[in-house]
């Protein structure tokens, strides 16, 4: 078959409808087993096609797991909470988390270092709100009209059910996408952090760990650290859980697609012990 009885087909097969939409995607397949179309290619095309029937409550922050800043919460405070997160957006509230009254840019903390008497609600830049059926494709154009980069979700009764960023929308097209913070992660995918913590990433293998922390893990049955964590945990760990090993608490940071994207790893402080023949009271 030629280039262009594939793309033929290509257009016979975009009509709407449950089977035409399965039919196009076995002709991208089709079009790359015959190396019409590169491999990326084909996954992009397919992850628009599947955008399209996904909505803002598909691949939402649950509101349970946002990391939220708190417009009372001192300077001190919420550096320390930006440092650990390493997000470059946070959304603000007032009294109750659900009452989100803007967005802070990491970067404007800056302004907050310069003038410490410069108000935080000056800062605050004004939060998007959309609601959990908002279609992807929908929230995509809106996010490139208005240059927003993150949007709350609410659902039908108006309460906050999560968060969502242009970044989670573009990776259902084109998979998982690198950060600023990413773009300074070393090779071996373990970054310092520059309260002297790390941020590891979760496929990291087990020897690279090693090398980095002085430790000796083994490395007979898991290649890599979320896999060995994950089989003593018992379970894949959630996001703001900490599983300690060889001395190192790892805490999860991010989640995605059933696995651990990025821990955050400290040492823990040596275990207590009592001098033999103590008194007792």
């Amino acid at each position: 078959m030629d280039k262009r009885s594939v793309f033929e087909r290509l257009v016979e097969f975009i009509s709407p409808g449950p089977d035409s939409k399965a039919e196009l995607i076995k002709t991208l397949a089709d079009a790359e087993n015959r190396e019409l179309i590169e491999p990326e290619s084909r996954l992009m095309l397919e992850g628009v096609l599947r955008m399209a029937d996904m909505t803002a409550g598909d691949v939402m922050v649950p509101a349970t797991r946002m990391d939220l800043l708190a417009i009372e919460a001192d300077y001190e405070e919420i550096l320390a909470q930006v440092i650990e997160t390493a997000h470059s957006r946070f959304p603000v509230y007032e009294g109750q988390r659900d009452n989100v009254i803007g967005i802070l840019m990491a970067k404007d903390l800056l302004k907050l270092q310069r003038a410490p008497g410069l108000n935080l609600r000056t800062l605050l830049r004004p939060a998007v709100f959309v609601p959990e059926s908002k279609r992807l494709n929908e929230l995509l154009r809106d996010f490139r009209s208005n240059r927003n980069h993150l949007a709350m979700v609410i659902d039908e009764f108006g309460n906050t059910a999560g968060l969502i960023t242009i970044e989670d929308v573009l990776e259902e097209i084109v998979g998982e996408i690198e950060d600023e913070f990413d773009e300074q992660e070393q090779e071996n995918g373990i970054y310092t952090l520059a309260d002297g913590t790390h941020r590891v990433a979760g496929d990291v293998s087990i020897v690279a760990v090693n090398e980095a922390f002085g430790t000796a893990l083994s490395e007979a049955d898991f290649e890599t650290i979320g896999g060995l964590l994950a089989h003593q945990h018992g379970r894949v760990p959630r996001r703001g859980e900490t599983v300690a090993v060889a001395g190192l608490g790892f805490t999860v940071m991010i989640t995605r697609g059933g696995a651990v994207r990025w821990f955050r790893v400290a040492r823990l402080p040596p275990p207590q012990t009592h001098a033999a023949g103590g008194a007792v009271d």
